[in-house]
């Protein structure tokens, strides 16, 4: 009897000891978690493609655009510099839609970043013009009418368009108003065309517009490539866009982390800026929906597995909370840079928080090793990059999991460390760190054009099979039948192919 009482009680010293550590364990701690690694080596390369290649040329019938079109379409632009790429992409999709001729799109100058440098200071048109020229018909401005001796000027119709409007409503109210008046304004055209849209071709056309068409300016291309080569001349470097700016902590509802003036600071930033609208810190907090500060990221990046001797290029506006929030991050990673701190020229130093900057910004994070957005929700600068990087040739991202890393911060904030770095890493390695991967809602077409914009080689699926390479001889051959069908004498210098492979 002796014998079977001290089994029993060690029998339920064991169950005791097991409740207890699985109770830590359901209250936030990371003892569960089994050590786990990440291959810091494979992410300086680029992801595994799975045999896909990028490719936006068309793939089935694809006429030129008609000589003449049913109208002219203009378009003001608004928001940034990357929701203003993405409105461009638009506005060349709905042009072809309507068979319109597209006036060169306008940027809007006040709202965002006054600055006044529009279409011509950023991007270069002629590289724009001609790479497109298979698709729709482009003109800096509309022509004046010469009739009866006299010049008239078109005056464009203006239109507001429902945000993510269907291809119905460009073929119905829109081309209603343009065959009536000649010439359609449409304003403001941030977010007016539907996103998913079920012709591969169309899409197709958006990647040949934001990946081909858009080319900024020799003078951004040589600025940027010259700090890239400064960065790399030492080995890799990786960017972050570190989104801790008053604007997104406002629009996130993230304040309680700051002093009390600057929690004022931000609610009236909020009040004037946004809809109102209850936010709960915490319940924020919990689920993912603020900003990673900056140690959080310094944190990750270890836990990881990237050592103090990691170069890292800081894509960011001015921080908010000041040199409090940064200096916990540059004591894991010293060596921070950004476009001034590389290259200090009076160019970028006296346009830093204009297009110049951004645009210089966005190149260097493009050709960077790795990338890593710090807030990729509504972030159009993250998400046209990370898009922009899968067609690069599935260039290696990190994309943290804030809702699934909230839990582990908030234990670390409360004392309970053990297991931090694992829990950490078991978090990031359910991540994509760049490779071809299904675009699940609310997924951007423009941060995942994958398959549309991707071919795969010895492909089983036909749908997926590369076109064939001489897809531009094709384009040529039909522009200029079109051309000789209008009796118009074009000679084949004015069809060259010489814009980049698609």
């Amino acid at each position: 009897m002796l014998g079977k009482l001290s089994i029993a009680v060690v029998v339920l010293l064991i169950c005791t000891l097991c409740l207890l550590f699985s109770a830590t364990t359901i209250g936030g701690g990371h003892g569960s978690y089994s050590a786990t690694k990440i291959n810091v080596e494979e992410l300086w390369g680029s992801a595994k493609s799975g045999s896909w290649r990028p490719s936006s040329a068309p793939r089935s019938v694809w006429p030129p655009p008609p000589r003449e079109s049913n109208g002219y379409l203009r378009v003001r632009c608004n928001g940034g510099l990357n929701q203003q790429r993405t409105a461009i992409c638009n506005a060349v999709l709905a042009a072809r839609i309507m068979n319109a001729t597209l006036v060169l799109p306008e940027l809007d100058a006040n709202s965002f970043w006054h600055d006044d440098s529009g279409f011509q200071g950023i991007y270069d048109v002629e590289h724009f013009i001609q790479t497109l020229r298979y698709d729709v018909q482009i003109v800096e401005s509309i022509p004046e009418i010469h009739k009866n001796g006299k010049t008239k000027k078109i005056k464009a119709y203006q239109l507001r368009p429902p945000r993510d409007a269907p291809i119905s409503w460009y073929l119905t109210e829109a081309m209603e108003q343009m065959k009536k008046h000649g010439a359609i304004y449409l304003t403001p055209f941030s977010h007016r065309l539907a996103e998913e849209i079920d012709n591969p071709e169309y899409q197709r056309l958006r990647c040949r517009v934001n990946y081909h068409a858009l080319r900024f300016k020799p003078n951004i291309m040589k600025l940027s490539e010259s700090i890239v080569d400064k960065l790399r001349a030492e080995g890799h470097f990786m960017s972050i866009h570190l989104r801790f700016e008053m604007d997104m902590l406002a629009f996130a509802g993230c304040f309680d982390i700051f002093k009390p003036e600057q929690q004022r600071i931000l609610k009236k930033y909020r009040e004037e800026n946004f809809k109102e609208k209850k936010l709960v810190y915490k319940e924020r907090r919990a689920i993912g929906k603020c900003p990673l500060t900056p140690e959080e990221v310094g944190l990750i990046l270890r836990a990881m597995g990237f050592d103090n001797s990691t170069k890292i290029y800081l894509a960011a506006g001015e921080l908010f909370g000041g040199e409090k929030f940064m200096k916990p991050f540059r004591a894991l990673f010293p060596h921070l840079e950004n476009h001034s701190s590389v290259d200090p020229s009076e160019e970028l130093v006296t346009n830093t928080r204009g297009l110049l900057g951004s645009a210089v910004d966005y190149m260097v994070c493009l050709l960077s090793d790795i990338f890593m957005p710090t807030y990729d929700g509504p972030s159009n600068f993250a998400n046209n990059l990370l898009g922009h990087r899968l067609y690069y040739g599935f260039r290696t991202t990190i994309r943290p999991d804030r809702k699934g890393l909230a839990p582990i911060f908030i234990d670390r904030e409360n004392g309970r460390t053990a297991g931090f770095e694992e829990a950490v890493r078991h978090v990031m390695l359910k991540t994509n760190f760049g490779g071809p991967h299904k675009r699940v809602p609310p997924e951007s077409f423009y941060t995942n054009s994958w398959p549309e914009c991707f071919c795969q080689i010895s492909a089983q699926n036909p749908a997926d099979e590369c076109p064939p390479d001489n897809v531009l001889d094709i384009l040529n051959s039909r522009l200029e039948s079109e051309a000789r069908s209008n009796s118009q004498s074009l000679t084949q210098g004015n069809f060259s192919t010489s814009i980049l492979e698609r």
